[in-house]
């Protein structure tokens, strides 16, 4: 396989959250299990959030929806607010036009509060993802905060489920 490059992107507003620890769990669980060479690149919004909506943002934005663009993989991670994902991930994902990620697989994960919003990852981020082109090809993770005692056999679990549907996506893509 070739060099893949793999993205995690945290929408969480608040810096070093558990959303951010659980998306590194997962990510590294994800790159191990589908044998996805080297170390994530981690993007975490709450520390874009006070440029995301500037009229001149600075370059560390540019250079974040670079390397969301050149990515092979991308998991995208938020919590639930509202029972959706946080308007900070929407703010950074606006900044993609429809089918601008085409070729992309993404994962979603949602860390959420309450299990009734456990739908929240097929109903409201997957969508999102798809609209921009992604190939979604797993189902989405959803991590209820309670179980985030168990978050590394959690996240071992999730992602000796998806390396074939990683494997298939990334080989789509590389025929691009």
């Amino acid at each position: 396989m070739a060099v893949v490059s793999f993205v995690v992107i945290i929408g969480n507003p608040r810096p070093g959250s558990r959303t951010a620890r659980a998306a590194s769990a997962v990510a590294a669980a994800v790159a191990a299990a589908a044998d996805v060479p080297g170390t994530p690149e981690i993007i975490d919004l709450a520390d874009l959030a006070p440029h995301l909506l500037a009229a001149d943002p600075p370059a560390a934005v540019a250079e974040a929806t670079a390397k969301v663009a050149a990515a092979d993989v991308i998991l995208v991670a938020s919590p639930t607010y509202k029972g959706t994902y946080t308007g900070l991930l929407k703010v950074f994902l606006d900044r993609f036009g429809a089918g601008s990620l085409t070729g992309k697989a993404a994962l979603p994960l949602l860390v959420l509060g309450a299990p009734q919003h456990a739908l929240a990852v097929e109903v409201h981020l997957r969508p999102l993802l798809v609209e921009l082109g992604a190939t979604v090809p797993t189902p989405g993770l959803a991590l209820l905060e309670a179980d985030l005692d168990r978050l590394d056999s959690l996240a071992k679990e999730w992602a000796a489920q998806i390396p074939p549907a990683v494997r298939g996506a990334l080989t789509a893509g590389a025929a691009r």
